[in-house]
Parts: C-alpha cells; sequence; structure tokens
C-alpha cells in the first residue's frame, strides 16, 4: 500500500513517502527511506517492487554522479528526467522495471521543478503528481488546496493533510512518512511524521 506524493512550491519542490517494507500481509519494517538523494540538487521518490526500486535507483544515482565525474558539470534536472525515462524505456523492452518515480530538482536557470515518470515510461512535467493506492487520496487533496506559488509553509501543511487523509482513509494505510525538500540551498530531509516506531529486538 505504498504512497509517495509531491507538489512544487514558489522556489522549491517538496517529497513524501510512506516508509513501510512490506511482502504479502507481513511489515518487515515501518523506517524504509523511500526518497533518494541523486546529487546535492535533486530527489527522487520511487514507488513498486522493493528490488526493482532500490535497483534502479540506485543505477540511476551512480550515473548522474558518473556524468558529472566525466564532464565536471551536473546533469540538469529534465536532463536526468529524460535519461530516466530513457533507461525505463529500454529496459521495457528487455526486462521492464516495475518502478514508478517522481524527480524533483532545482536549477539555477528554471527554479524548482517535478518530473512524473511511470513503470511504461511515461514522462511528464507536473506541479504536483503522486503514486500507489495513497493516490487516490492525495490528489484530490492536491485538488482542492494546491496554488502555484505555495510557501514551504502551505505546502509541508498540504503534505500533512495528505497524509492524515490516507491514514484515515485507506483500509491498510502506512503509518509513517518521510518528507524531504529541494531548494536553492539543496537536497535534504525535512521531516518524518511517525505514528509507529520500530522496537528494538528482543533477544533471549
Amino acid at each position: 500500500m505504498e504512497c509517495v506524493f509531491g507538489l512544487v512550491g514558489n522556489g522549491f519542490a517538496i517529497l513524501a513517502a510512506d516508509t513501510s517494507a512490506v511482502h504479502s500481509i507481513l511489515v518487515h519494517k515501518s523506517n524504509e527511506d523511500k526518497i533518494m538523494i541523486l546529487d546535492s540538487h535533486k530527489l527522487v521518490a520511487a514507488s513498486g517492487e522493493p528490488g526493482d526500486r532500490v535497483q534502479f535507483t540506485e543505477y540511476i544515482q551512480k550515473n548522474v554522479a558518473l556524468y558529472q565525474f566525466r564532464n565536471g558539470i551536473p546533469l540538469t534536472t529534465a536532463a536526468t528526467a529524460n535519461f530516466t525515462r530513457g533507461e525505463l524505456a529500454t529496459a521495457l523492452r528487455k526486462n521492464p522495471y516495475a518502478v514508478n518515480i517522481l524527480l524533483a530538482g532545482y536549477d539555477k536557470e528554471t527554479g524548482p521543478s517535478l518530473y512524473y515518470i511511470d513503470y511504461i515510461a511515461t514522462l511528464h512535467k507536473v506541479d504536483k503528481g503522486a503514486f500507489g493506492y495513497g493516490s487516490y487520496f492525495s490528489l484530490s487533496m492536491m485538488d482542492r488546496h494546491y496554488h502555484s506559488g505555495m510557501s514551504l509553509e502551505e505546502a509541508v501543511d498540504l503534505v500533512d493533510k495528505c497524509i492524515m487523509e490516507i491514514r484515515s482513509r485507506l483500509v491498510v494505510a502506512p503509518p509513517n512518512f518521510v518528507i524531504k525538500i529541494v531548494d536553492k540551498d539543496g537536497a535534504r530531509e525535512y521531516a518524518w511524521r511517525q505514528s509507529v516506531k520500530d522496537g528494538p529486538v528482543v533477544s533471549e
């Protein structure tokens, strides 16, 4: 029951994702960070099969770093999104990745941006987006409350509204969420919204 969503505000982009690692009816952990920091000014939030999600996002992260190492300049957010889309499209004809991605970044020339990339290599630049069962609620909340030029406080408040809606409406809602932002100062973790914490392992 994964929930990944994000939006673009005034000078920043914000991403939120649940932190549950589940298989079938079992919850393995509740602090799995599904938002990767690609580089200093890019974030990628991914949902999908756990193996595909981890392997593909790490593959993109290392290739973005390799490009910067070889050329001395980082890829723009748009270039990174198109590279990611191309790799998904190539894999689609060979060994598809079951992974959906929200890519957020900040560029000096163009400011913040958010890209929606799904498992069949559809790419769209969006102001707000979501994946997973939580998207049914978070998209409707963002349609109602989102407006261009939101301040950070307004955006975080909207993210919290989405989280509360998911927790109250989804029958098997994930308890914990992580929130990260990217702006002119870089990509960083903003906050966790936790209602369940992993307890210590009890030895016999």
